[in-house]
């Protein structure tokens, strides 16, 4: 199908732009809106960092009342693109290079139907990172600017998200004696301490909410040991509990439960609060999601209202069929024009209130 969004996301998806990897996809979206007129600043996450965010706008103006904001980053490993009638499938076709190019084609239909002023109403940021702690969106604090309100793009089945959980992401560190296997009593086994904090943490209870459901434990990844003839030396193993309220409470109880194994460290990798979004926008259906998104890492203070919105579905993300349908990458463009006018108009109703 010959379309300006898919045209814009086979470009997007024929690039590898997995976390730690956005540098050509940051240099081809410059190029891209650049040359659609906007004014471009590729903005390094860290002084002297090769990473970058890409920040765009209408004129001289930096200060927008909107902003439109994805992640161009995906998760690994890279899947090619590939087209099966009206089905996109690849690596970031629905988890983010879908919503993003949606949300470009959104932003260039509004300028063509005169509805966005020539500056000061829409910018458009594209950050790295957010599948990795979020670099990207933390650093946006530091621009220098501040929204009325903020739509991001996530594939959320093209309903608006009324809040979603938030994630504490932690490593669990044994340290254990290596020695034969045939003599384990002269060594210390790393794995079976590591076993033991993991059994417990499986076993705590965590918080729950009426509207986002129960927190979550999940251990990511394991490793330990040498070979099956030697008592570890050490085990280590990544895990999150993807919380629904009281981040530093829950901080607290991973702490407690690591404490009791004296042969466990513990090193905390992220965090993020539970987010509770903007989602009353008439003609729009609603839903709580489990997954968490940059919203919460773009602090209250710097953007008020936030919206998170896209097309395509988070239970194919990160997966080896990710896709996205073409209607419904299609239709979303009209959906990010009415989130965009809605808050537009909102400032605006509020001030003749």
């Amino acid at each position: 199908m010959d379309h300006p969004v898919v045209r814009l996301l086979k470009s997007l998806m024929s690039i590898v732009s997995t976390s730690e990897l956005e540098y050509d996809i940051g240099v081809f979206l410059e190029q891209h809106l650049r040359g659609l007129g906007y004014t471009v600043e590729r903005i390094p996450v860290a002084p002297g960092s090769t990473r970058h965010n890409v920040y765009a706008y209408l004129g001289s103006a930096r200060k927008t009342r909107v902003l439109i904001t994805a992640h161009m980053d995906t998760v690994p490993p890279h899947i090619p693109l590939t087209i099966d009638g009206d089905i996109i499938r690849g690596r970031g076709s629905s988890d983010d290079l879908g919503p993003l190019a949606a949300q470009i084609v959104a932003a260039e239909e509004l300028r063509s139907e005169g509805k966005v002023r020539p500056e000061g109403d829409i910018g458009l940021l594209f950050v790295v990172g957010e599948e990795n702690g979020g670099h990207g969106m933390l650093a946006a604090n530091g621009m220098g600017l501040t929204w009325e309100s903020g739509i991001f793009a996530e594939p959320t089945e093209s309903k608006l998200a009324k809040g979603h959980k938030g994630q504490v992401a932690f490593e669990v560190i044994a340290n254990g004696v290596a020695c034969h296997s045939g003599y384990p009593h002269l060594g210390k086994s790393a794995t079976s301490a590591l076993l033991n904090v993991l059994n417990d943490l499986s076993a705590a209870t965590w918080p729950e909410s009426d509207l986002l459901g129960p927190s979550t434990f999940n251990i990511g990844t394991l490793e330990g040991g040498e070979k099956h003839n030697i008592v570890a030396p050490s085990a280590k193993a990544l895990c999150e509990v993807r919380m629904v309220s009281d981040l530093h409470e829950v901080e607290d109880k991973i702490r407690e439960i690591v404490s009791k194994h004296p042969d466990v460290e513990l090193k905390f990798v992220f965090e993020y609060p539970e987010a509770l979004l903007d989602w009353e926008v008439d003609g729009f259906d609603a839903a709580p999601v489990s997954f968490g998104t940059d919203a919460p890492r773009l602090r209250d203070e710097i953007c008020t209202h936030k919206v998170v919105y896209g097309p395509g579905s988070i239970l194919v993300a990160h997966g080896p069929d990710e896709y996205i349908r073409i209607p419904e990458l299609i239709d979303s463009i009209a959906g990010y024009k009415k989130l965009a006018l809605h808050f537009l108009e909102f400032k605006q109703v509020a001030t003749r209130r």
